[in-house]
Order: C-alpha cells, then sequence, then structure tokens
C-alpha cells in the first residue's frame, strides 16, 4: 500500500520527501477537500521531489463543467504533476461524473500518456449532492482512469469509516480491481484505520491530518517524524 501525503507548500512537501512517503500529493485546503493548489506551486514541488517519487495534484472540488475542468487538468499536467486528481464534487450521477472524466482522460492521454488520471468521489457525497461513491469504479473504468478514489467532502473531524463501513469499502476496492485498476481511500484516516484498509487491498492510501503537527490538517503542519511512522507502520503489516 503506497503512502500519499497532502502537503499545501514546499516546506510540508519537503516535510514528506524526507519523511518516505511514496507520492507528493499538492493540494490547497483553504478550497475544500480537494482544493487545487498554484501552478507554481506544483512546479516548485516537482522540482524538489526525487524523480522516482510520484507528484499528484488536486484540480478541486471540481464543478460539472467538463470543458473547465479539462483545462485545469492541462494546468496540472504541464505543472509537473505525475498523478492527476478529480475531485468529482459538482457532479451528482454516474452520467456527469463520466462526461467530467472522460474529457480529462482525453487531454492527458493526447499530452501525456504515463500520467495516472484518478477520479475521485466522496464518501459523504450525499452531504454536498455528489455523485454516489460506489458509482466511481464504474465512472474510473468506463472513463478510462486509471486509479478510483474515495474521500471525504466535509472535513469536520469525521472519518471515512464514519460514512462506509469496512464491508462497503471492500466491495469499493475490489469493484476497482476487477476492472483492473488501482484505489486510493483518503479522508480524514487516522493510524488504527491503516490496517484494516491495507488488509482488505487498497493501493494507495492518503493522508494529511495524521501527518501534521498535532494531528491536525488545517492547523498544523506535515512533519517528517509522522510521515516516517505512518510509512514504518505500513511496512510492518
Amino acid at each position: 500500500m503506497l503512502l500519499l501525503i497532502s502537503p499545501i507548500n514546499t516546506q510540508e512537501a519537503l516535510e514528506a520527501i524526507e519523511g518516505g512517503a511514496d507520492i507528493i500529493d499538492v493540494k490547497n485546503p483553504k478550497e475544500g477537500s480537494l482544493g487545487a493548489n498554484f501552478p507554481w506551486i506544483i512546479q516548485e514541488v516537482r522540482e524538489m521531489t526525487p524523480e522516482d517519487m510520484m507528484v499528484s495534484a488536486t484540480l478541486g472540488d471540481v464543478p460539472y463543467k467538463p470543458g473547465t475542468v479539462s483545462l485545469a487538468a492541462m494546468g496540472a499536467l504541464v505543472s509537473g504533476a505525475d498523478y492527476i486528481k478529480v475531485g468529482l464534487y459538482g457532479t451528482s450521477n454516474y452520467d456527469e461524473a463520466l462526461e467530467v472524466m472522460e474529457n480529462v482522460v482525453k487531454t492527458i492521454r493526447k499530452n501525456s500518456p504515463q500520467a495516472v488520471v484518478v477520479a475521485s468521489g466522496y464518501a459523504d457525497a450525499h452531504r454536498v449532492d455528489a455523485v454516489d461513491p460506489m458509482e466511481i469504479p464504474k465512472v474510473a473504468a468506463d472513463s478510462g482512469a486509471d486509479l478510483a478514489m474515495v474521500d471525504t467532502a466535509v472535513k469536520d473531524g469525521k472519518t471515512l469509516l464514519d460514512f462506509m463501513d469496512m464491508d462497503q469499502l471492500q466491495k469499493f476496492v475490489s469493484e476497482i480491481h476487477d476492472y483492473g485498476l488501482k484505489s486510493a481511500l483518503a479522508g480524514s484516516v487516522k493510524k488504527e484505520q491503516l490496517k484494516p484498509l491495507y488488509d482488505i487491498g487498497c493501493d494507495v492510501v492518503g493522508i494529511r491530518g495524521a501527518a501534521c503537527t498535532g494531528g491536525d490538517r488545517n492547523s498544523g503542519k506535515i512533519h517528517r517524524s509522522a510521515v516516517r511512522e505512518l510509512k514504518e507502520m505500513i511496512a510492518d503489516f
């Protein structure tokens, strides 16, 4: 299981790198769960990150505007992102989510076939009227994306497991694998929740809060010792 850590700036990115994260995921919590950061931040993080370490960039909690989202995807790509992560926030059903993702995939494939496209839904989709998270594996597969993810839309202390139990998460991961794709799980994931996610075959776990001082994604800052502890925990499973 790969450890994805989400810094908001180059200082936090350095901590994530030194802590041994597998994927450096540039985001901006001020703009939402999967808030987009600025192109120059992505560029700076890519420049400082070892070549064998992947850099991910979130496009934001995106609206149902396929053209706008496709242009954002192109911006993340040319800024140096290896993973292009789309938070399907403003899409209320499968058809809308598919339309957004098909156009993102087309944009990325025409310019960088090796880049990884991620379709991300939300475990608490009912709170923001977004597409059902259990539709995300099919959206990812039908659009030609590489990875399907679920996160939480509202960051209020509740975790992924407050909205999807282990049986649902197992079904989510298994369906993704049946399509031949990779899975990612995130959403205020705690240290003690890592082992259950590992056991169901999760390919990538996304972390911010648990890697921050004080365990707070907003007021805390990512620290290499916390990242290293998470990395070692996973290695021991």
